[in-house]
C-alpha cells in the first residue's frame, strides 16, 4: 500500500442553510485514505457519514476544510474540474440500482462510455470485459427484468468500473438485497480492491458488511468517532466468483488538466 495518502480531508466542515435553521453536517473532519484501501464508513442517521461521501465522490464541496485527491485541492475546483474528476477517478455504486429498464446489461455498462465519446468497438469491448469481472459473462443482452436483484447490482458495479476508475463509492450496495446476495456483492467488491486495485470506499449500516472492509471508521454528530484497522477481513475467505480480469485501475498522479479544465 502508498505510503502517501491518495485521499485526504482536513479539518473539513459542511453548512446547511443559514441563521436559525442552519445545519452542521461536518464539524472538522480529519481522514486519510491510501491507494489499495478498503474502507467502511458506519454511524447513525445523521452522523455526517452520507455528507462525507458526497464530499469525497466530489458530489458536494465542504464549506471550509481542505480535500486532496493525489495532491490536488478539489474544494478550489469549478463544477466542470469536479466533474472531470468524478469521470476520470471516480465510480459510483448505490442502494438502488439505477439501471435503465428497457436497456440490455452491457448497453447500461456501456454509459459511462458513450458519455466520454469513446468508439462503439471501445465501448463495446470494455463493457463486456467489466461484466466478465463481475461474473455475468453470457449476461451481455439481458435487461434488468431478466436478473435478479444480484445480478443487477452486478451491472450497476461493472457500470462503475468498466471507466477504470481509482476510487469506488459504495452507498449502502447490500441495503436492497437479501442475505446471500449482500455476501456475493461484498464477495465482488473484495476482489475488485484486492485483484484489481480499486480503493473501496463504502458507506453501511451492517456491521456483518462493513467485517469485509481492511478499515472501519465511524461517525458520530458530524466527526470521526473511531478509525479502526480491520485485522480479519472477512473477504479473506472470499471465494472466487469470477475469473480473474485485468482493469488497469493503478491511481497515477492527477493530471494536470483536471486542474485547468475550463
Amino acid at each position: 500500500m502508498s505510503t502517501v495518502a491518495l485521499i485526504q480531508l482536513k479539518a473539513v466542515t459542511k453548512m446547511y442553510g443559514a441563521g436559525a435553521t442552519a445545519l452542521q453536517a461536518l464539524k472538522g473532519v480529519d481522514l486519510s485514505i491510501e491507494a489499495g484501501d478498503f474502507v467502511a464508513i458506519m454511524g447513525p442517521s445523521g452522523s455526517g457519514k452520507s455528507t462525507a461521501m458526497n464530499t469525497l465522490g466530489c458530489l458536494d464541496t465542504p464549506t471550509t476544510g481542505e480535500y486532496l485527491f493525489n495532491g490536488v485541492h478539489v474544494e478550489t475546483l469549478g463544477r466542470d474540474q469536479r466533474a472531470l474528476l468524478r469521470r476520470r477517478y471516480l465510480g459510483f455504486v448505490f442502494q438502488g440500482f439505477n439501471l435503465l429498464a428497457r436497456t440490455s446489461a452491457q448497453e447500461n455498462v456501456e454509459l459511462p462510455l458513450l458519455y466520454r465519446g469513446e468508439s462503439a468497438k471501445m465501448r463495446h469491448a470494455a463493457a463486456k470485459k467489466a461484466l466478465a469481472s463481475v461474473g455475468l459473462s453470457g449476461w451481455e443482452h439481458h435487461t434488468p427484468a431478466e436478473l435478479s436483484g444480484g445480478q443487477q447490482q452486478r451491472v450497476a458495479i461493472a457500470r462503475a468500473i468498466v471507466t477504470e476508475p481509482a476510487v469506488l463509492l459504495a452507498d449502502e450496495p447490500t441495503g436492497n438485497l437479501d442475505t446471500q446476495r449482500s455476501h456475493e456483492i461484498m464477495h465482488l467488491l473484495w476482489q475488485l480492491n484486492v485483484e484489481h486495485g480499486i480503493t473501496v470506499l463504502m458507506v453501511t449500516h451492517e456491521a456483518d458488511m462493513a467485517a469485509y472492509a481492511k478499515r472501519i471508521v465511524h461517525f458520530v454528530d458530524g466527526v470521526v468517532d473511531s478509525d479502526t484497522l480491520n485485522p480479519h477481513p472477512k473477504g479473506m475467505q472470499a471465494v472466487q466468483i469470477a475469473p480473474s480480469t485485468q482493469l488497469r485501475t493503478e491511481p497515477g498522479n492527477t493530471p494536470a488538466e483536471v486542474t485547468h479544465v475550463a
